[in-house]
């Protein structure tokens, strides 16, 4: 269940940006000072005890309480949440900066994509760890089996229409949500792009592939949405 408690409910934003975040107090006033002028941050508090939901609206940003834990669970009531015609989506803990979604919006509402996706480029010691870009590897091979798709990273950071990611049906709730989202649109045909983007060495520990574990347990979530049968065979969600 999330509880949407707004910032400033009289002005209308062209994007949201949904920010996943679990005790990221550390990052927030930097992530949300890259926000573009006049999009709407969406910082979807996952649990946190670390007081981010207070700094961040602070800081001018939407929150919306989302009590189901798991990365899945957050971005999708981020975007049940959003408002606006175009949905970025975002890490929390400053290794991605949000201003880099201004040309991934132009080309979606440019008519030249329908789903914009950043490659992740690693800048700094530490960005990103040998067995998480081991795993995003292996899943960008097996994505490229399963759609026929040369995308080379499965990254956080991506933009497209809101009621045509709804329309996808997207039903994990954990870390599998990312690449579902990619299968999905690729199943109905959607234009997918792909640009670099730098990378950078995260604030505080990751919570999902900062250690083997974290990343084994990511890539068996993924690998059973890479199980799906195509949009056909699949029962409506």
């Amino acid at each position: 269940m999330s509880v949407v408690t707004p910032s400033n409910p009289s002005s209308p934003a062209c994007v949201d940006v949904v920010l996943p975040c679990l005790d990221e107090a550390a990052a927030l006033p930097w992530v949300l000072a890259r926000i573009p002028a006049g999009w709407r941050a969406l910082v979807v508090d996952n649990g946190s005890t670390d007081g981010s939901a207070d700094i961040a609206r602070s800081l001018g940003a939407t929150v919306v309480h989302e009590t189901r834990r798991g990365f899945g669970a957050a971005c999708h009531a981020g975007l049940t949440a959003a408002t606006a015609d175009i949905v970025c989506f975002c890490d929390c803990d400053a290794s991605l900066d949000p201003s880099l979604l201004v040309p991934f919006v132009r080309e979606v509402l440019d008519g030249e994509a329908d789903l914009v996706l950043g490659r992740r480029r690693a800048r700094g010691l530490g960005a990103w760890p040998a067995h998480a870009r081991a795993g995003n590897f292996a899943l960008a091979r097996l994505l490229r089996r399963r759609t026929g798709l040369r995308l080379h990273d499965l990254g956080p950071l991506r933009a497209a229409r809101r009621e045509p990611l709804l329309a996808l049906g997207l039903s994990d709730r954990r870390s599998g949500y990312p690449l579902q989202m990619v299968v999905r649109a690729a199943d109905a045909g959607w234009r997918i792009t792909e640009h670099d983007v730098p990378y950078l060495p995260r604030t505080g520990a990751s919570k999902v592939t900062g250690t083997w574990r974290g990343t084994w347990q990511a890539v068996r979530d993924m690998s059973h949405v890479l199980a799906e049968p195509p949009a056909g065979g699949r029962a409506a969600s």
